[in-house]
């Protein structure tokens, strides 16, 4: 399959091992300049799975692919915001019967099925742990795969054959219900990704404290009551995404500690990719995760104080108005308890306001 790969954030371990093994495998960038720049650096992996340095020659900013360059499969591996920007001119790249293969966090997939139709769109998401540390470097922290699905849902002949095409360098898995697994997915970045980031911690870091441990269940908790309320099955990934004995609400005992563990093998110890935006200064995808959370609880009448304080607080540290600190996890909950969990507005510098999409 002639295959372009869109985006060289965390998902750049994909083009490594892929054109490692011999698999034609072009990249885009989103400008001449970062084009330059791996044509000279080249692309390398460490840790899980192995060390590759591979030279990039067939790479180029995407705006300077014509239509002349056709491809079976284009891979959008770039920040939410910027797929749904792309994604129509990505479209005439696409030759007959091409497919648009968005791996994003949130509704992504859905929304680009609702532009472009679902004979283009694929749907898919990474539970592949990676680091960036510098242009074109990557640090791979867990032994995760991409899952692939039809948005529509079921199974279809598409999903194997790009399975066993990008399978050749990372494990690929199927599923017949993609939208669950993005529910699934969502609810870790909720509470492991964006906590990770206003903390400037890992997960396993943060949650050792008693403040992190709350707020992740807080946090967790309504993002799994909205994904319920919204009819979605969410899917089983490494762990089940529904607590031991959990009612809405989650209960403390060994067995929920259990489970949190299984969360902490698969990515207590990866660098929160919203940490790493933090740091280059770039757009995080708040209102495709917490965000997201907040706008569907309301569709569907479910109360989201956690994820509106978090997703204000990440508002915050975007703006520079504050710092990735632990501390900041204790100020959350103190702004979300109290009666009836109303959530004050957070106050700055004596301006009151309230999270909106960014």
């Amino acid at each position: 399959m002639e295959t372009l790969i869109v985006g060289i954030l965390a998902l750049g371990i994909v083009a490594v091992r892929l054109r490692a093994l011999g698999v034609p495998v072009r990249v885009a960038t989103r400008n001449a300049e970062s084009a330059a720049r791996l044509k000279a650096s080249g692309l390398r992996v460490t840790g899980v799975g192995g060390s590759l340095t591979i030279e990039v020659s067939q790479v180029a900013a995407v705006d300077e692919y014509s239509t002349r360059d056709t491809f079976d499969l284009v891979v959008l591996a770039t920040k939410a915001a910027e797929a749904i920007e792309v994604a129509l001119r990505l479209l005439e790249l696409l030759g007959p019967g091409g497919t648009l293969a968005p791996i994003q966090n949130g509704g992504v997939p859905q929304m680009l099925t609702g532009r472009l139709g679902d004979n283009r769109v694929l749907g898919g998401l990474s539970n592949l742990g990676a680091t960036m540390t510098a242009p074109g470097v990557y640090e791979q922290r867990n032994a995760g795969h991409l899952l692939i699905g039809e948005v529509a849902g079921g199974e279809s002949e598409r999903t194997e054959r790009v399975r066993q095409w990008l399978g050749r360098g990372v494990e690929v898995r199927v599923t017949p219900n993609i939208r669950g697994a993005v529910r699934s997915k969502l609810l870790l970045n909720c509470s492991v990704t964006t906590l990770g980031a206003i903390a400037g911690r890992t997960m396993r870091d943060y949650i050792a404290s008693e403040d992190g441990r709350e707020l992740f269940d807080r946090t967790y908790d309504e993002a799994l009551s909205v994904a319920l309320a919204s009819g979605a099955r969410p899917e089983r990934m490494n762990v089940d995404p529904v607590p031991p004995n959990w009612s809405g609400r989650t209960v403390p005992s060994e067995a929920h500690d259990e489970w949190l563990c299984q969360i902490l093998n698969s990515y207590g110890d990866v660098k929160p990719s919203m940490l790493q935006d933090f740091e280059q200064g770039r757009i995080t995808e708040i209102d495709f995760i917490n965000g997201y959370v907040v706008n569907l609880g309301r569709q569907f009448g479910v109360p989201t104080p956690a994820n509106a304080a978090v997703a204000e607080t990440v508002c915050s540290i975007t703006c520079r108005k504050i710092s990735p600190d632990p501390t900041l996890l204790g100020r959350i909950l103190q702004a979300i308890r109290g009666e009836n969990e109303r959530v004050p507005p957070i106050r700055d510098g004596g301006k009151e306001w309230r999270w909106r999409p960014q």
